[in-house]
């Protein structure tokens, strides 16, 4: 394929399902080479297949985001496949809501593991090498959740506001070597992880399954909720060079709901 982003060398962490699997395809779309990393090899190897089905490039790798030998892994297989790698998104990631007092501690150290100390890791492994070759993307998938609190997310909220000030704070240091490091913050997404959501009131609140679902959308202006291409979208923007001056920003994509 060729598109804007002909040539470069991508990594999609959580790439099997959800965000990371449209990311891939959007990526791929554009002409990106793209290593798909996720703990399920049934997943990435099916979105690895249906890329190249669409004749694009993809490499499917398993990968434990919280596992340092793991990831170290994945650099030096990604570079096996794709040669320089230009472009990094980290979608890999855990949701949980429960009332704090009922959130333990392996709870909490569960979501952290995935989603702070999986971007820590990813991020740590792949961005040296683009700054010293003075080009790069970095996205981090966080969430509205990200930027505000709601109830019963106690855990995943910090999580959360934790990938936004780690994705700011390595976005300075990126920024005189030619990377930018930007955070997406999504809505509810129609994936899988917003059905277990819907599953977890369901269960909880003794709703029913509509119920549960129309609880969910009344977070969002437009009565909806986001499309995982959407997000893929803004972030194949964000790899672009037209989009080279836009770094360390939490960007919002809610339909409104979230006016920051």
């Amino acid at each position: 394929m060729s598109g804007a982003l002909e040539g470069r060398g991508a990594v999609v962490t959580g790439g099997g399902r959800g965000i990371g699997a449209a990311v891939a395809r959007a990526l791929a779309a554009q002409g990106a080479r793209v290593v798909l990393a996720a703990r399920t090899a049934a997943e990435v190897e099916a979105v690895a297949k249906e890329i190249e089905s669409a004749g694009g490039a993809a490499w499917p790798v398993l990968v434990d985001v919280t596992d340092p030998g793991s990831v170290e892994a994945l650099a030096s297989d990604a570079g096996g496949r794709v040669g320089a790698v230009d472009i990094l998104v980290t979608c890999a990631g855990v949701a949980w809501s429960a009332p704090l007092a009922r959130q333990t501690l392996e709870d909490w150290e569960r979501i952290f593991a995935v989603n702070v100390t999986g971007t820590f890791l990813a991020t740590k492994a792949f961005l040296p090498a683009m700054m010293e070759r003075g080009f790069g993307r970095v996205i981090h998938l966080a969430s509205v959740a990200g930027l505000a609190g709601a109830k019963y997310i106690a855990a995943y909220a910090a999580s959360k506001h934790a990938v936004v000030g780690f994705t700011r704070a390595v976005a300075a240091e990126a920024a005189p070597h030619g990377v930018t490091v930007n955070a997406l913050c999504p809505g509810y997404v129609d994936t899988g992880m917003t059905d277990a959501s819907v599953a977890r009131i369901v269960d909880r609140a003794g709703l029913s399954e509509a119920e549960a679902r129309a609880a969910i959308l009344a977070n969002s202006p437009q009565g909806r909720l986001i499309e995982p291409e959407e997000v893929a979208r803004a972030v194949t923007w964000l790899c672009e060079d037209a989009a080279r001056g836009v770094n360390g920003q939490a960007i919002v994509i809610d339909g409104g709901g979230l006016l920051a």
